[in-house]
């Protein structure tokens, strides 16, 4: 074999965030993490403090939810993606190395994402989990029988987006029911 592929890849990008983040007290790595309510996937999510995303295929909903954005491209793909993504993401090359190994060489950092939307941060959520929040924060009467996106709005209006990234990503974290086909892999807490 002499090029990668998107399953060569995320096996190894999947190892090298493990090594990356074992320090990390809250971390988990989800494959395949659906925004915009499953029209759009990410090959594979990170959530702890931040939440970041590699291997993108949809820019602006990406850019609209997630703190960092890092596109990780066989080397033969580096100069396009640089051409089209932009000078915050994260661009990592992956090549295959000795022995049929991936190695993954980081060619610009990711960096803090300032424009994202706070009802794009909520639709992460679903319907009952915006409603619990809601609740919590004593904002959620007459909104139970309303469609949801009525619900994220309310709830970015109600919270500072700060504050709602944060519990956003708790809620995310400690989420028990996900794709059923994806695994996760857990470290920490």
């Amino acid at each position: 074999m002499s090029t990668t592929n998107d399953k060569i890849i995320r096996t190894a990008l999947k190892a090298d965030l493990q090594r990356h983040h074992t320090a990390d007290e809250k971390l988990r790595i989800v494959e395949e993490f659906c925004v915009e309510h499953g029209a759009i996937r990410i090959d594979i999510a990170v959530v702890n403090g931040l939440l970041h995303v590699r291997l993108p295929e949809q820019m602006n909903a990406y850019n609209a939810v997630f703190d960092r954005v890092t596109l990780v491209v066989g080397k033969q793909h580096l100069y396009d993606a640089i051409k089209i993504v932009p000078d915050w993401w994260g661009l990592t090359i992956a090549k295959l190395g000795e022995h049929e190994s991936v190695v993954l060489n980081r060619v610009r950092e990711a960096k803090e994402n300032t424009s994202q939307s706070s009802v794009a941060i909520a639709r992460l959520l679903w319907r009952a989990e915006a409603l619990q929040l809601l609740q919590e924060i004593g904002h959620a009467d007459g909104l139970r029988s309303k469609p949801r996106e009525l619900i994220y709005e309310r709830l970015a209006e109600r919270l500072d987006q700060k504050s709602l990234e944060d519990r956003v990503r708790d809620v995310l974290f400690f989420r028990e029911d996900w794709r059923s086909d994806a695994p996760l892999v857990l470290n920490g807490g």
